[in-house]
């Protein structure tokens, strides 16, 4: 059991990396199909060796560190941040069991009862790996992009996790595999919760730091923001965690809202036809919402600070508690009124009978 769930660690780990590493090629050649241009097409047949060749590069770059820096938290900043995007990829279902000789391999690293929690706790913990960075560089530009960061990422946070609660509410579990089996074929969420579903992708897009809302690396401003002053894989981990973060947050609005790996017609399948069909509907849907996070990125300009504080404050978080409250009522008329008002009628219409029976 432990040797299974290593090796499911280990594959998570390497899919998450090279995923990562080649949405740096697709971002490129995305870019470069809406503005006309060829994009990386040197390193490899169709540029296909260009993360290799940037990777390479990143390594034979000088490393180093400010003098009147704060060594270790200089170090520690991008080292918060690779390892908060990488930890959440191990409580996502990826897949339904997957039948290995004669043995069933649950296609998820972890199944905690409180999932969904988990992610957001990490998701909070980010913040720190961008704040101590751009702190402990000693550089204005970066102690600036760095309060931008965690303002920005705590004020978004608020109105991502009222969403959640929304699909809480739904699925009446907070574990990611039985929200996941409550949208079997095509009872995706999405459908049900269309404002929450656009509330939360609003919010994901912040707490990435993307276009529109990469304020704290704008470079206009602030140069480069909290990583300004960081230099060769230490740069490279802030930058490659921007995109294992994009992988896991596509992965978890799939969960949330598209089924996961549900798909129509799943019925008509099973064993490992059913879970290798299944797995290919998720990874098709994560590299969906990819696709659509790169393509905002190329299309919308840059927000300005107080637009993107007036956007979470005073729109999305009010949208959110509405959708909220809305939801609550139609559980509660549908599910918990309607129950309890047929539950006090069966009590009255029994203490009625008994009454009848003892008088008699």
């Amino acid at each position: 059991m432990f040797l299974e769930k290593l090796i499911l660690v280990v594959i998570v780990f390497t899919i998450s990396l090279v995923i990562a590493m080649y949405a740096t090629y697709f971002e490129r050649k995305v870019a470069a199909w809406l503005q006309d241009r060829v994009g990386p097409d040197r390193a490899g047949p169709f540029g296909l060796l260009q993360p290799l060749a940037d990777g390479v590069k990143m390594f034979m770059k000088e490393d180093f560190i400010p003098k009147n820096s704060d060594k270790w938290l200089f170090i520690m900043g991008p080292g918060i941040a690779m390892f908060t995007a990488l930890i959440t990829s191990t409580i996502i279902p990826w897949g339904p069991n997957l039948n290995v000789f004669g043995r069933d391999v649950v296609l998820q690293v972890a199944d905690f009862n409180i999932g969904i929690l988990f992610i957001l706790g990490v998701l909070s913990i980010g913040v720190y790996g961008i704040m101590i960075g751009g702190w402990a560089s000693n550089n204005k530009y970066s102690l600036f992009g760095a309060i931008r960061a965690s303002s920005q990422m705590i004020s978004y946070e608020l109105a991502l996790g009222i969403t959640v609660i929304t699909i809480v509410m739904m699925t009446g579990s907070l574990s990611l595999r039985e929200i996941v089996e409550s949208q079997h074929g095509m009872n995706w969420n999405i459908f049900y919760q269309p404002v929450a579903f656009l509330v939360f992708f609003i919010c994901s897009l912040a707490e990435l730091n993307r276009a529109p809302f990469d304020l704290p690396e704008c470079e206009s401003e602030l140069i480069g923001g909290y990583h300004t002053e960081y230099g060769s894989m230490k740069l490279g981990f802030f930058l490659f965690a921007e995109y294992i973060s994009m992988f896991v947050s596509s992965a978890v609005i799939t969960v949330l809202f598209l089924g996961g790996y549900n798909f129509p017609g799943m019925d008509h399948f099973s064993g490992n036809t059913l879970a290798i069909l299944s797995l290919l509907a998720f990874f098709g849907k994560i590299f969906f919402f990819i696709f659509v996070i790169m393509w905002i990125r190329w299309t919308l300009p840059r927000f300005r600070f107080d637009q993107l504080m007036h956007l979470g404050w005073k729109t999305l978080i009010p949208v959110a508690l509405i959708n909220l409250l809305v939801t609550g009522l139609v559980i509660a008329f549908t599910s918990g009124w309607m129950t309890k008002e047929k539950q006090i009628s069966s009590v009255d219409h029994q203490v009625e009978k008994t009454e009848i029976i003892v008088k008699r």
